[in-house]
């Protein structure tokens, strides 16, 4: 494998490559998004109080928790912006680097963008066409009039979602644990784990709990190769908002952040034989975008 191209997100980071440094720069991330995050979360609260009665705001909180509506998962998707802003706000107090840094030449990133999302679009269509048992079949969620008013805006915030995780964990972090450990293991597994953790739902079934865990780390893994490979966030990106694009807005999971679905799938996370059922289709399309990505890029 070539990771030579990854030097030049790495570079950037070298002046300030010491693990102390990061471990304050994490720091700093987490306090600084709780500030953001509390004062976002205030203002939606005040306004909900302003427009709904006591009795219903009891569903409001469920319905925010579960994004289950059109309004409450784009409020989710759209608060990713808060992580953007405190990791721009973190980045220059303790690395004096900038946001774009993380990203690579940007004109490359759209490019190396392009090249995926072309070849990704293509096999997650055929994956929704596949037929699929009973369990398995999709049902119809929001209206296609709706739906299609409120793609748009779907889409935008599906990307500052993605973008916001590929940021923080390909970006930053892989980049600076890069500029400070030279072999690979170090720079795509600490940050592949991070990101994994970060799926674990305690609220669900504790066999499905950990098979999203490895899925997200399997997935971690494959968009900090195509990172390394590339030398730009474009790919990671692109996968990473080519799937979200497939799990939130055109098929989702019943009952979990199906508010701006077309479809959803009659079963819950927590169905653990289902999940285990349905986990190798998930990694074969996920061995399959790779290799189309890596074919797409020529790397």
């Amino acid at each position: 494998m070539s990771y030579e191209p990854h030097k030049s997100l790495s570079a950037p980071a070298r002046s300030t490559a010491g693990l102390g440094r990061l471990a304050a720069g994490v720091a700093g991330f987490v306090v600084v998004f709780l500030l953001i995050s509390l004062m976002l979360s205030a203002l939606i609260n005040a306004l909900s109080r302003m427009f709904l009665s006591p009795m219903m705001q009891p569903f409001w909180v469920q319905d925010l928790a579960n994004a289950s509506t059109p309004l409450t998962a784009l409020l989710n998707l759209y608060f990713f912006v808060a992580m953007i802003l405190a990791l721009r706000i973190t980045l220059w107090l303790i690395h004096k680097r900038l946001l774009s840094s993380l990203l690579g030449p940007f004109p490359l990133v759209l490019v190396h963008f392009w090249r995926v999302i072309k070849v990704l679009i293509p096999i997650y269509l055929i994956t929704l066409l596949l037929p699929a048992s009973e369990p398995l079949q999709l049902t119809p969620n929001l209206d296609f009039g709706l739906w299609v008013v409120l793609l748009p805006v779907t889409l935008i915030g599906l990307l500052i979602q993605t973008s916001a995780e590929e940021l923080i964990f390909r970006g930053y972090l892989q980049s600076q644990l890069a500029a400070r450990f030279r072999h690979p293991l170090v720079w795509i597994a600490i940050p592949s784990v991070l990101f994994a953790m970060m799926h674990f739902n305690p609220n669900i079934d504790e066999t499905s709990a950990w098979l999203v865990v490895v899925w997200a780390l399997v997935f971690a893994v494959i968009t900090a190769d195509l990172t390394a490979r590339s030398g730009t966030l474009g790919p990671a990106i692109a996968l990473h908002l080519a799937n979200n694009v497939m799990a939130i807005a055109i098929a989702a999971p019943e009952g979990s952040f199906d508010g701006v679905a077309l479809f959803t799938y009659p079963f819950l996370l927590s169905d653990s034989q289902l999940m285990m059922a349905w986990m190798p289709v998930e990694m074969l399309i996920m061995l399959c975008c790779w290799l189309a990505a890596r074919i797409a890029l020529r790397v």
